[in-house]
């Protein structure tokens, strides 16, 4: 049985890599919103998005299919990410920096082509779900960064051996118990998001 003392325990302890994992997810934003450089390649991102929007839209019961698709895409993906931090954490930064980007450059796309009032519209319509969906992601690869910071202290200890050569096994086991209860937290809190952005912010952003 988890201890919600204890998950809260932990979470303190991740909290400088939590912290950096906004860092991440604003420094991607403002590159998004800035620097015309990778305006292609998030134009790519954002036309795949809306074709999967206007296949959703076809369906008999739209507002179901985009809550199930929102909520399977991010709970995969998120549960995903911690794991595959194990690469060193890399893919959790690309992840989060990549994310940053596209929202930034949305913003900066629809102020440039429509007005400062509907960026402001998108923005409203980003907030319901997006104050819980970005941190459940943001904590997610938080602790994809962590865990691949293990395996590098590991591979580190093994290389130089010394007093503390066993030490990784026992870091990697208990980060790996903590990390069953969060997967259950960000699922829960992904498909509360889904079921808002299917719903309240669709009906925000058509204001």
């Amino acid at each position: 049985m988890f201890r919600w003392s204890e998950i809260k325990a932990h979470f303190k302890i991740m909290n400088p890599y939590i912290a950096f994992g906004f860092i991440l997810f604003f420094a991607g934003l403002v590159v998004g919103g800035t620097n015309s450089a990778f305006s292609d390649y998030l134009e790519q991102q954002l036309k795949a998005l809306g074709n999967v929007a206007e296949s959703l839209e076809q369906t008999e019961n739209p507002t179901l299919a985009f809550m199930v698709f929102i909520f399977l895409n991010n709970a995969i993906k998120s549960i995903f990410i911690i794991y595959i931090g194990a690469i060193f954490g890399i893919i959790p930064i690309f992840f989060l920096v990549l994310n940053g980007m596209v929202v930034g450059f949305l913003l900066q796309h629809v102020a440039e082509t429509q007005g400062t009032g509907d960026m402001l519209t998108v923005v409203l319509g980003l907030l319901p779900h997006g104050i819980i969906e970005i941190p459940a992601i943001v904590v997610a690869c938080a602790y994809g960064m962590k865990f691949g910071v293990l395996l590098l202290k590991a591979i580190g200890r093994l290389i130089i051996p010394g007093k503390e050569a066993g030490k990784s096994g026992r870091e990697i086991e208990y980060f790996m118990i903590r990390s069953v209860p969060v997967v259950v937290i960000l699922t829960v809190a992904l498909l509360v998001a889904a079921v808002i952005e299917s719903t309240v912010s669709v009906w925000v952003s058509s204001l």
